[in-house]
């Protein structure tokens, strides 16, 4: 990042409240502890697995006629900030409820967050009880380095790893996929 912007995206970040966020989210940011904060660079493999998991959620719900919605880097206010999952799934009653707004005013259904090798363990945990608290009924962190997706619920957590075919829990009902399949 250039220093001009640099000096910008500082400077819009000492005036920039949640509720400006929440009305005019800046693309690859999230607004945390006071602040927006730049959404770290992703890699290709992120990508490609964010695509992936897109791609088997959007054609379950379709081929199924749920009738909800697949996004990826979709904005939502959790309790305490705004967030952008990497990958989020709504329901087609809190589509009903709430349309599509600018940003979505709880955290979504089902949420899938890809862990980079920088990530720290401690955050990445503490982000997913933070969904689990605003309004997710099941949060996916998706560790490619390893294969393993840790599902969490509020009552559960489980860990699938490669060789394993991970299962939905609590959010889009029945969807099953080879862990191996998704980070292929």
């Amino acid at each position: 990042m250039a220093m001009q912007e640099m000096e910008d995206s500082t400077n819009i970040s000492k005036y920039f409240s949640l509720e400006d966020w929440s009305h005019n989210p800046i693309n690859d940011t999230e607004w945390v502890n006071g602040g927006l904060v730049q959404k770290k660079t992703v890699t290709l493999k992120h990508r490609r697995i964010q695509g992936n998991l897109y791609f088997y959620w959007r054609t379950f719900n379709d081929s199924h006629g749920l009738g909800g919605q697949v996004y990826v880097d979709v904005p939502c206010r959790t309790n305490q900030h705004g967030r952008s999952p990497d990958v989020a799934y709504l329901t087609p009653d809190l589509l009903v409820k709430f349309g599509e707004p600018a940003v979505f005013p709880q955290s979504f259904p089902l949420i899938a967050e890809i862990v980079a090798p920088t990530d720290l363990a401690e955050d990445v945990i503490t982000k997913s009880q933070e969904y689990l608290r605003s309004g997710s009924d099941e949060v996916w962190l998706v560790f490619p380095e390893n294969h393993w997706i840790i599902v969490m619920t509020v009552s559960q957590r489980l860990v699938f790893m490669s060789g394993e075919v991970v299962t939905t829990q609590a959010a889009l009902k029945g969807f099953s996929l080879a862990v191996d399949e998704l980070l292929a």
